[in-house]
């Protein structure tokens, strides 16, 4: 069986790349995986180089991914949201965090997964990397067996106008290839480049978290009408440690000791609650199905009043139950 392998990864861009070597493809909300073959099984490996095999029976049957008895794919396994038919990254880690098996053959019907292949690294004895991406898209689809449970991954030359579809419906992004880039493994590097799509809102901090007596992470908050509603912890961004220093002191007449939030937030007993008076930009991705935010950020800080705050700024994009 092949060792595993760190896959490829693109590097994050604000802007789409120009030229006509380029193509765009959906940035699928999944689980990166690779699948290997060598005639003897399919192993299922994730960027983590943990072995996901059990998680995806209906994935893992000799010869059901590709025509030929040894191979490498590189892909994401998605599973969709039953109520919007988009890629739902909830219900597709629900499949990947399970490990009994009882429980893994009920979900195969009730959390079906695709796996969404864009490229091939080794094919029938070869190594394929060193060919262009646009030659080995070709071999990839001479040989994937294309089924409901396994698909090709589309190109289009149109990056400007896919980037448009995603942000009309509220997907994660778009990522950009250079079709005469080789694949680079455990590389990243500009011969792929991913343009994600972020939301902003006005929050309040209600909360701090501390790491050697400095503010390292906050607990920020809307409002819905009257109660005052946890949306997540957030500690990265564009803070520098001056930045964290001073808001240690800022927080330090504002400390209570019952939490302001509505709701229970998570990590409360390592949380120190403060008087919901500074605010904040925070960028994030999406909202998750607990109604938290998805890979927030510190953006600034903010004079905003309570009602810039309000639940309205992000109503729209809450999952439908």
């Amino acid at each position: 069986m092949f060792n595993p392998l760190v896959p490829f990864e693109p590097i994050s861009r604000d802007v789409i790349p120009t030229g006509q070597n380029w193509i765009a493809q959906i940035k699928w909300d999944g689980v990166r995986m690779l699948a290997y073959e060598d005639g003897e099984g399919i192993q299922l490996i994730n960027r983590r180089l943990h072995n996901r095999t059990a998680q995806y029976p209906e994935l893992a049957q000799p010869r059901n991914l590709c025509s030929v008895p040894s191979y490498i794919l590189d892909g994401e396994i998605i599973a969709l949201d039953p109520d919007t038919g988009k890629p739902s990254f909830y219900h597709v880690l629900r499949r990947d965090r399970m490990s009994r098996p009882d429980g893994i053959a009920q979900a195969v019907n009730r959390i079906p997964v695709t796996y969404m292949v864009f490229d091939i690294l080794y094919c029938d004895g070869e190594w394929v990397t060193d060919q262009p991406l646009a030659d080995r898209q070709r071999l990839l689809h001479q040989v994937l067996n294309s089924a409901p449970h396994v698909q090709e991954v589309t190109n289009t030359s149109d990056p400007d106008a896919l980037l448009t579809v995603m942000r009309q419906h509220q997907m994660e992004g778009i990522v950009c290839k250079d079709l005469a880039s080789t694949y680079g493994i455990n590389g990243k590097d500009q011969r792929w480049q991913k343009v994600k799509i972020f939301h902003d809102l006005y929050a309040m901090i209600g909360g701090v978290t501390y790491r050697s007596g400095i503010v390292n992470a906050i607990a920020v908050g809307v409002y819905d009408g009257p109660n005052f509603v946890y949306i997540g912890h957030v500690g990265t961004g564009k803070l520098n440690s001056d930045s964290w220093r001073k808001l240690t002191e800022e927080v330090q007449p504002l400390i209570r000791k019952d939490r302001p939030f509505h709701n229970i937030p998570e990590r409360s007993a390592e949380t120190t609650w403060i008087e919901p008076h500074i605010g904040v930009k925070v960028q994030f991705m999406e909202l998750t199905h607990h109604l938290t935010l998805r890979h927030p950020s510190i953006q600034a800080f903010a004079l905003v009043k309570r009602d810039e705050c309000a639940i309205s700024q992000i109503s729209h994009l809450i999952p439908e139950r």
